[in-house]
């Protein structure tokens, strides 16, 4: 059951950023038909504002759109520290987004493999996990 806060939220997305964020974001979706009939999309959420605002503009596509679509939520910890899980958590609850997250071992592999350049090897770690997981999920699109 959402919240108060979580409804107000919702509502501000389409209402109170309808210029700046919502009609962009339909244009967008529009223009490249990015979201077709019978999709099943994996949202990747890393725990930062924009993911967790990419995860509730679709879900209000998705309240309020004609399509038919499937959502997944999905959140990668490549080693993240206790706190920082927490978090995530703790926003994906207050936002009402049913949060899926799974554990690797990103930071510490790709910190082995290059010492000196370990964020080039961690992207390309992090994006094939996710592809992976989306796939288990039977989701054709990620997000």
């Amino acid at each position: 059951m959402k919240t108060e806060e979580t409804k107000n939220i919702e509502r501000s997305i389409i209402k109170k950023f309808r210029k700046t964020i919502w009609r962009g974001f339909i244009d967008s979706i529009n223009t490249f038909s990015l979201i077709e009939e019978n999709d099943k999309i994996a949202v990747c959420i890393s725990g930062g504002k924009d993911s967790f605002l990419l995860a509730k503009c679709l879900e209000e596509i998705k309240k309020h759109g004609k399509i038919n679509f499937e959502l997944k939520f999905i959140c990668m910890d490549p080693g993240y520290n206790e706190e920082h899980v927490k978090k995530i958590k703790e926003n994906a609850l207050k936002l009402g987004i049913p949060l899926e997250i799974f554990k690797t071992n990103v930071f510490e592999v790709s910190n082995l493999l290059n010492e000196k350049h370990p964020c080039y090897m961690c992207a390309r770690m992090r994006r094939g996990y996710l592809y992976d997981y989306a796939q288990k999920l039977d989701c054709n699109k990620i997000a």
